[in-house]
């Protein structure tokens, strides 16, 4: 199972961009819970927290897809960092706003700055493809590598954003935030014998590739799936404050991740053969269907047992999602065309966003009316939503990875690619 990941390695530069894209990524697991940590120390009032934390997330949804279209168009090191410098600006003014006791009403304007923030996860993406366009095995392995690489994100970045804004000052964990991104970005930017060629088709691309069908339908599915990880985060700590031990549920968290990673490193070690259109649909009802164990446990086991009952839950539920993600990034590389990929990656991203917004949102109105264990009904409903969602366009995926190019280039050919004028090759659907 190694030798897959050491050969993708191989490769010169590998190692650098994705280790630093790797501390790049972090903020992106610290800013939301790091801004609700800090302002609920501040302020007292996890209400203007959560609303602070929410416009954040709104406007990454909306300028983050912009910002990796301008990276399309211009290439990552001249876009990059700038977004970075106007992220950090926004950083700064929020913790002195929130520092200075200023009006609320500034919290938000720093916060919607922020939604500039680079999608480094979605430019490394793009480096690998680069790289291994030609290669289907080793451009599967390196996308399951990077799902891993997001679990390892979204388990490390809360537990240092938390742990420092209660333990050392209430900025801190949004402070080191700033500084990961600062650092890891210009490390990234750096990087520029790996970084993809700008495609001339790219420079002047005036449609948005949010126009294609079969993305389209990613992103849909994307914000129920949002919806899933957002809802679950919110009842499983209501649950576990329920049940008396509160301070639990980041470790059943974990070990919902943990599944996650496992199946990730597998994942990527595997020859699949087959319609990845397929394989996308089955990874999301594994993940609706996985949420009904969950709900059954929490309404009949109650106390530690229930706690341990909901991670066991939770730890074989984790299984179904890095490989639905690692396919869902795979089918965004084959459905859009290579001169707009960054931009392609961003839009999914972005509908997970606004789904964790929406999902963690409803939790919290159906734990404060019904409790925390019928909480449990909104993953459930989300994942249902999920699966209609690529059930209804399972054929503008199949629609969009076998399409026809008359006028292209033999599928896979190398002139192909560098013109850009290629959508992607005739057998995509592998």
């Amino acid at each position: 199972m190694l030798s897959s990941y050491r050969r993708i390695f191989a490769a010169p530069g590998t190692v650098a961009f994705s280790s630093t894209g790797f501390v790049s990524r972090l903020p992106i697991s610290m800013t939301g819970i790091g801004i609700v940590t800090m302002l609920s120390q501040l302020r007292g009032s996890y209400g203007v927290a959560g609303l602070v934390s929410a416009t954040l997330a709104v406007s990454a949804a909306i300028l983050g897809p912009q910002v990796s279209r301008l990276v399309d168009r211009l290439g990552q090191a001249k876009i990059i960092v700038p977004a970075m410098a106007i992220t950090i600006g926004a950083v700064v003014g929020l913790l002195l706003c929130a520092r200075l006791n200023a009006p609320d009403w500034t919290l938000f304007v720093f916060a919607a700055g922020m939604g500039v923030m680079p999608s480094t996860g979605a430019m490394v993406r793009a480096r690998w493809a680069h790289l291994y366009r030609e290669d289907a095995g080793k451009l599967h392995t390196a996308y399951s590598f990077e799902a891993v690489v997001d679990e390892v994100c979204f388990i490390v970045g809360p537990i240092l954003s938390i742990g420092l804004a209660t333990s050392v000052f209430p900025e801190a964990g949004v402070l080191l935030a700033g500084v990961f991104l600062a650092v890891g970005v210009l490390l990234f930017a750096g990087q520029r014998s790996t970084e993809p060629p700008v495609h001339e088709t790219a420079k002047h691309e005036g449609r948005s590739v949010i126009r294609n069908r079969g993305l389209q339908v990613l992103i849909l599915t994307f914000v129920a799936t949002g919806a899933i990880f957002g809802s679950v985060e919110v009842v499983t700590v209501a649950y576990s404050e329920a049940q008396g031990h509160k301070s639990i549920s980041s470790v059943i968290l974990a070990l919902w991740a943990l599944g996650s990673c496992l199946a990730g490193v597998v994942f990527g070690a595997l020859k699949l053969t087959g319609s990845m259109a397929v394989r996308f649909f089955l990874g999301v009802l594994f993940m609706a269907l996985s949420m009904v164990p969950l709900l059954l446990v929490a309404h009949a086991v109650h106390g530690i047992g229930g706690l341990v009952a909901v991670g066991v839950a939770l730890l074989v539920a984790g299984i179904a999602i890095s490989p639905t993600l690692i396919t869902a990034m795979a089918l965004v590389e084959r459905l859009v065309p290579a001169s707009q990929l960054t931009e392609g990656m961003t839009w999914t991203t972005t509908g997970l966003a606004l789904g964790v917004a929406v999902g963690s949102s409803a939790a919290g109105w159906v734990v404060d009316a019904s409790g925390a264990a019928a909480g449990y009904t909104v993953p459930l409903a989300a994942g249902v939503l999920g699966v209609l969602s690529a059930l209804a366009g399972l054929g503008r995926l199949r629609a969009g990875l076998t399409a026809e190019q008359p006028s292209a280039p033999a599928a896979g050919s190398a002139s192909g690619w560098a013109s850009g004028s290629v959508d992607r090759p005739v057998d995509a659907e592998r």
